[in-house]
């Protein structure tokens, strides 16, 4: 039997994205990353094209990166999947999966009506409601709708001039109309990445910030370490990627005085974490299951 032609959407010369490429090719002989940017969709065909490759002959999919950052532009590229699927190229994972969890404000509303805890969050165009939110917040964190590794967020605190807090606040509205505002919450100096592939969980790992920042990225200076979750925990993140139903996903947990929260879950999930804090080769695991789920 053939060896299935699996693609890699991503972000060319990154290390994830050619991880997983490496990945792919180790066990089936075949290579291809592919940029959306050069990705046409040809509606009247039916095809899917990059470069040469029509890619609606394709076995497998797998979307490692979308695009280097969010936008509503992502959600365009997603659609241009659809191609696929309707093709009966199988996606991971799929299409309407992944859409749910590129704006922010979908993810939250998502998790929230599961009643999964996360921090008091607050959403409106209005600077006036914004400022009376930091105000009985204290202190807040303003995040862009469509962001990922924590860019564009912005810590505004009601302990300062009003005048200060409101030019920070029309700072963020500039490329923000819609504000999403959540309390910033006192944690331990870590957040944490639950890591599962298929519903199954691998293992976690802990981003310890630098000592000084307010967050624990590692754009931030922070670092990855190993982190052995209580079941309790296990639990949270469990229920909390079971609403969305990825093949592969980490779920972002912060352990607080009121109990755990949950910030997201991962629309691609994150394989330098699960490598250099937990030790696990993330995509040849990845592409071990898909490999299954091709039945090959």
């Amino acid at each position: 039997m053939a060896k299935p032609k699996i693609g890699v959407v991503g972000i060319p010369g990154k290390w994830s994205t050619e991880a997983l490429a490496d990945a792919v090719e180790a066990a089936t002989g075949f290579r291809l990353v592919i940029d959306m940017a050069e990705v046409c969709a040809e509606l009247d065909s039916g095809r899917l094209v990059y470069r040469e490759h029509d890619l609606t002959r394709l076995d497998g999919i797998v979307v490692k990166k979308i695009s280097e950052e969010y936008s509503p532009h992502v959600l365009d590229r997603l659609e241009m999947l659809r191609q696929l699927q309707r093709a009966g190229v199988r996606v991971f994972s799929k299409v309407e999966r992944i859409i749910r969890l590129i704006d922010r404000l979908s993810c939250t509303l998502s998790l929230y009506n599961a009643d999964i805890p996360m921090p008091p969050t607050r959403i409106t165009e209005s600077a006036a409601i914004a400022a009376d939110t930091v105000t009985a917040f204290g202190s807040a964190v303003f995040k862009p709708l469509y962001s990922t590794k924590a860019r564009g967020m912005t810590l505004i605190d009601a302990d300062q001039d009003p005048q200060q807090l409101w030019q920070q606040i029309e700072a963020f509205r500039v490329d923000n109309p819609v504000m999403y505002i959540q309390k910033k919450l006192a944690l331990p100096g870590r957040d944490l990445g639950m890591v599962f592939l298929d519903g199954e969980y691998l293992g976690s790992y802990a981003r310890v910030g630098k000592s000084g920042t307010w967050n624990t990225t590692i754009r931030s200076g922070g670092h990855y370490e190993g982190y052995q979750a209580d079941e309790a925990l296990v639990t949270l993140a469990r229920k909390a990627q079971a609403i969305f139903g990825l093949d592969f996903t980490t779920v972002d947990v912060a352990e607080t005085e009121q109990g755990p929260v949950v910030f997201e879950v991962s629309a691609f999930g994150g394989f330098r974490g699960a490598k250099e804090g937990m030790g696990i080769d993330v995509p040849s695991r990845y592409v071990a299951y898909i490999l299954e789920e091709l039945d090959v």
